[in-house]
């Protein structure tokens, strides 16, 4: 592995004028090494980059960079120029140019050293060194990392201190007892950029510093091109609030819902750190307790990332991303059968024929569109399990997977199993070792290449059939569910959507609910409205709660009983997570309690649904719509008066 800068790619007197006179310039010493295959593409490469938005900083620096095809090894290229360059800083000109260059599949080590000195150059004493120093060869030495040589005023750290600690913080006096001290404001934060090199890294830098310069607690996770490490969800849970530094969508953004949030540019967090963390700082004290306070499941299921907690973390992906296309699928659907009857599905295709004033075409149509969405949900499914575990490489051999599954006859089962091995496949191929001139095309050719071929092979050789065979006997159990059997069904599917209140057993539930309306038969549509159903009593039980026995609860509890009562019908069970944070062991046994007994009913009444949510608002497309909702008021009723005789015995003993 070549160094990542060497005296050859420094230039302590650049002449350039401007920012593009600079990175060619810069870029011509790359070419030199054999580092750039294509001087022009790359330079094309780097304004394209700049063209997204300015890479000047404050404090005299300009950091042009991108991800191209012509990099054949991730280098660094550094000139200092007397005259002064602008690159779009608030603060002007720069002075201190660094030309970062990564390949398309740069590894994951050089992308880490990149890292390192995006956080370096937020430090005043590594930025007067690279001013002061007189040789090529001590740049690129203290560049990198290495012993500065002695003409270098002063050492820096060989290592970066704690997250919001500072150096002379480091070792604590052993002799001197730490004083207590009040509870830290905490803050998470994501940040990212286009490239993931520079910017992510100094917007993190950034708001340690101003983290610890403000007494705060900070953790950081820089979603960058060497990937990212996911923050601790016990962590997430303890924040009291979060900032979003980035230019990117930020990945598993639903970690992060129900916080105070600030949402910013990358750039934003570079800059002014302080104001956004005294922004994020008054959004929390504005913000109800109820609605900060983190859910005791969200807690309890973090643990150490073996591979349990990080299989569920997997599944949950593809579950998340398949949901909207199982609701607007479904949804669709079922106005569809509302609409024309369920003789809709015989129906014509409407690119043929289509009938404006009569209301079997558009309900033809809207069979047709849902079932269009209903055919990516193994696709999706399985595509996102693979992204979970690989990030984007594993997109195409996920899809593709999720694809032959449906060819296959597999199904949901099929989609799982295709995920995991496209996930597994992508991992494999990662950790063979390649030259570096077939880095740039590892991520756009051959890992989508050998992990597809992988996972066809597996796919329609090796697993698919057997797979499909079990689909089918689960499907033909489904079928045939009836008596005492669905009614035990619907009390577990009841209790596991009561548990954790939208965590991963109700996501579970919900996930074996809507991958029986991918082939519904009459038992896949009793589990789809027993899951609804039980979902839907958790908060519909404490709106109830509060309404008949508010001085049970706190004035904030009963704020979030009148909103419950929306969330409720609408089929959010995430509604009663406020209480459950407040009482846990009084909350959630009620709730299963409520929950068993409405998935029992609804199973007994023989209740359908081939909606996948909705909640009150899809009763007309409910079989037996009035059972259903006795089923509902029953478990409604009994959850109620378990939280309010539990909370009425509390009273009695204070």
């Amino acid at each position: 592995m070549s160094e990542l800068i060497t005296a050859e790619l420094v230039d302590l007197g650049l002449s350039a004028e401007t920012k593009e006179a600079a990175a060619r310039s810069l870029a011509e010493r790359m070419a030199a090494l054999g580092r750039v295959t294509d001087l022009d593409g790359f330079l094309a490469d780097v304004a394209a980059r700049e063209a997204q938005m300015p890479t000047g900083l404050d404090g005299g620096i300009g950091i042009p960079h991108c991800r191209s095809a012509h990099v054949t090894e991730p280098t660094l290229a550094f000139g200092r120029s007397a005259a002064r360059i602008d690159f779009g800083a608030p603060d002007g000109p720069a002075d201190l140019i660094f030309l970062i260059a990564a390949p398309d599949g740069a590894d994951s080590d050089h992308l880490t050293i990149l890292s390192s000195l995006a956080r370096q150059l937020m430090r005043q004493e590594f930025t007067d060194a690279l001013r002061s120093a007189g040789r090529a060869d001590a740049v690129a030495a203290l560049i990198r990392g290495d012993e500065p040589p002695g003409e270098l005023p002063g050492e820096l750290p060989e290592e970066l201190p704690e997250k919001g600690t500072s150096p002379e913080a480091e070792a604590p006096d052993p002799e001197m007892p730490e004083p207590e001290a009040p509870q830290p404001f905490r803050i998470v934060a994501v940040t990212s950029c286009p490239t993931g090199i520079a910017h992510t890294y100094m917007a993190a830098e950034a708001l340690e510093q101003a983290a610890s310069a403000a007494g705060v607690e900070l953790a950081v996770e820089t979603q960058g091109s060497a990937g990212f490490t996911r923050l601790d969800a016990r962590t997430i849970a303890a924040a009291d609030g979060v900032i979003f530094a980035h230019d990117v969508e930020v990945r598993e953004r639903a970690r992060f819902a129900g916080k105070p949030t600030v949402d910013v540019g990358v750039k934003a967090g570079v800059n002014r750190p302080a104001e956004l963390i005294a922004e994020v700082r008054e959004m929390a004290a504005a913000a109800p307790a109820a609605v900060r306070a983190p859910a005791p499941m969200d807690t309890a299921a973090a643990s150490e990332d073996g591979f349990a907690t990080r299989l569920r973390a997997w599944l949950m992906t593809g579950v998340s991303y398949m949901v909207p296309f199982v609701a607007a699928g479904g949804l669709l659907i079922a106005l569809a059968f509302a609409i024309g009857g369920y003789q809709i599905d015989k129906a014509p295709s409407v690119a043929g024929h289509f009938a404006w004033a009569e209301s079997a075409s558009w309900a033809a149509l809207f069979f047709q569109t849902g079932g269009a969405a209903f055919a990516f949900l193994v696709p999706v499914l399985a595509g996102y399990i693979a992204y979970g575990m690989a990030d984007r490489p594993g997109l195409v051999p996920g899809f593709v997977g999720g694809s032959i599954a449906l060819t296959v006859n597999a199904g949901f089962l099929g989609g799982l199993i295709a995920g995991l091995l496209a996930g597994g496949a992508v991992l494999a191929v990662r950790r063979v070792g390649v030259p570096p001139v077939l880095r740039g095309i590892m991520p756009v050719v051959v890992i989508p290449l050998l992990s597809s071929a992988v996972v066809g092979f597996l796919m329609f050789l090796v697993v698919g059939k057997p797979v499909a065979s079990l689909q089918k006997a689960l499907t033909d159990w489904l079928s045939g569910l009836s008596g005492a059997n669905a009614v035990v069904l619907g009390v577990v599917l009841g209790l596991m959507m009561c548990f954790d209140l939208g965590g991963p057993l109700n996501k579970c539930a919900y996930a074996f609910a809507v991958g029986g309306l991918a082939d519904p038969n009459e038992g896949s549509l009793k589990v789809m409205a027993a899951v609804m159903a039980a979902g839907m009593v958790p908060p519909l039980a404490m709106a109830l709660a509060t309404t008949v026995r508010g001085r049970l609860f706190t004035k904030a509890e009963r704020e979030n009983g009148k909103a419950a009562w929306v969330l409720g019908a609408s089929f959010i069970t995430e509604g009663a997570i406020p209480f459950a944070a407040a009482d846990p062991l009084r909350v959630i046994p009620s709730a299963m309690a409520g929950g068993a007994v409405t998935g029992a009913l609804s199973m007994a009444f023989d209740c359908t649904l081939r909606a996948p949510h909705g909640g009150v608002f899809v009763v007309p497309l409910i079989g037996a719509p009035f059972l259903y909702l006795l089923a509902i008021a029953a478990g409604t009723a009994v959850s109620a008066a378990l939280v309010i005789a539990l909370k009425g015995l509390r009273a009695a003993r204070l």
